[in-house]
């Protein structure tokens, strides 16, 4: 029996960068702004994170940093995720020894591989680590498509525990084709609900960089049964979660956090800063929620 890593709602945590690289002050700040605001784990260097513009050597030290700082507190899942089988599986070996409860394992983008090279793909990085891994669909990112029938395949593996799904539509036969004891995480802040109520069990979200407490409370809700209550509140933030994702992540969330007065710092190219129109949409929704 596998047991979740985490149950309610991970953050899948900025990066915040100066002139001289990471600033590590801000982001023992961001740590600990999302424990004391209840979140059930901390998802580092992922793509809200910005992993792919950080060097090896960059990427962990925010790492390590995190492990440090969260000192066991709550689940440190690691992004090691490339289109590089060996590269992928040397980075998960070295998240695994940083620390890290898990890793976040991207499907391998830009090079398109079948259904079969996704199964060897995943399976080799999982037998080179010992920890859980969860893996990350997100065809709209990576232009390929984790089919349920493979993600049933690699289900059976020993430790892929989990998947974060970005693609709702094969929710339905994907939960139907993986073991039980295998979970789904929704990696869409706008499908949190819709997908606890195919059996999922939290979210992997970007919306919890600015409202980590509301985002766990709509995952908890549902788990105990409160679920009409759970319903109203994804509602209620769907301006918010909408705003957030008006231009490519995660500019509009930096965004956010910089008008909060959070000074994360700006987004590395090639994600260049939001048009004006956009950033009024944005000042907006921060108002409506008296976030600002």
């Amino acid at each position: 029996m596998k047991n979740p890593i985490f149950r309610g709602a991970g953050v899948a945590i900025i990066t915040p960068f100066d002139d001289n690289g990471i600033n590590f002050d801000k982001f023992e700040e961001l740590v600990e702004f999302q424990i004391k605001n209840g979140i059930d784990s901390i998802v580092v260097c992922g793509t809200t994170g910005e992993a792919s513009t950080m060097p090896d050597k960059e990427h962990l030290s925010a790492v390590k940093f995190v492990i440090r700082k969260v000192n066991g507190r709550v689940p440190v899942i690691a992004g090691a995720g490339s289109n590089d089988t060996k590269h992928a599986m040397e980075l998960s070996r070295l998240c695994e020894k940083a620390g890290a409860d898990a890793i976040l394992s991207v499907s391998p983008y830009y090079n398109k591989t079948s259904q079969e090279g996704l199964y060897a793909h995943f399976k080799a990085i999982a037998d080179s680590v010992d920890i859980p891994v969860v893996l990350y669909n997100v065809p709209a990112r990576t232009a390929v498509n984790i089919n349920p029938e493979t993600l049933a395949k690699l289900a059976l593996i020993k430790n892929i525990y989990a998947v974060k799904e970005c693609n709702f539509d094969q929710m339905l036969l994907a939960r139907s084709l993986c073991p039980d004891d295998f979970v789904f995480y929704s990696g869409e802040d706008g499908n949190i609900v819709p997908l606890l109520s195919l059996g999922g069990l939290g979210v992997i979200s970007v919306a919890a960089n600015i409202i980590p407490s509301q985002i766990s409370t709509i995952v908890k809700d549902y788990l105990a049964g409160n679920t009409t209550k759970s319903m109203q509140q994804q509602i209620y933030f769907g301006d918010i979660i909408r705003a957030l994702f008006c231009d490519v992540n995660p500019i509009p969330v930096k965004e956010a956090m910089n008008i909060m007065g959070m000074d994360v710092g700006k987004c590395r190219l090639p994600l260049v800063d939001m048009s004006e129109s956009k950033k009024e949409m944005l000042k907006e929704a921060l108002k409506k929620y008296s976030l600002i």
